[in-house]
């Protein structure tokens, strides 16, 4: 949710075992007030969607807490083709929710954009 609640668009990969659950939440956001394409649930074989949306060039950023380091070191290569923010999380992701980092909207700010835009006034 912090993805969302700093402006962005947040496109999830559901677990290939079990999506019963991020289905279940993808159900209760289309019911919600939650605007149409804030937060999108794929589900299907990760190691068919990861690659795709990986290279997928309208994607600005991947927060991968892919379990197997191969498939994750491969969609971090691929995401360099448009020079896509990549961030591996180095602990299980049941560890992470539990440290003070996760407690936060600090570990979104890699995936944050800021623009300086200059108005230029006069001649």
């Amino acid at each position: 949710m912090p993805v969302v609640c700093s402006g962005n668009t947040a496109v999830a990969i559901a677990s290939d075992r079990d999506p019963l659950s991020a289905v279940a939440l993808a159900e209760a956001l289309a019911t919600a007030d939650v605007p149409g394409g804030v937060v999108n649930v794929l589900t299907g074989y990760r190691s068919e969607t990861v690659p795709t949306l990986a290279g997928h060039m309208d994607v600005n950023a991947l927060d991968l807490w892919i379990a197997d380091e191969a498939q994750d070191a491969a969609a971090a290569q691929v995401a360099c083709n448009n020079v896509k923010r990549v961030r591996r999380r180095g602990e299980p992701p049941q560890r992470f929710w539990f440290t003070d980092a996760a407690q936060g909207p600090d570990w979104i700010e890699g995936f944050m954009e800021i623009k300086t835009v200059w108005h230029p006034a006069g001649v």
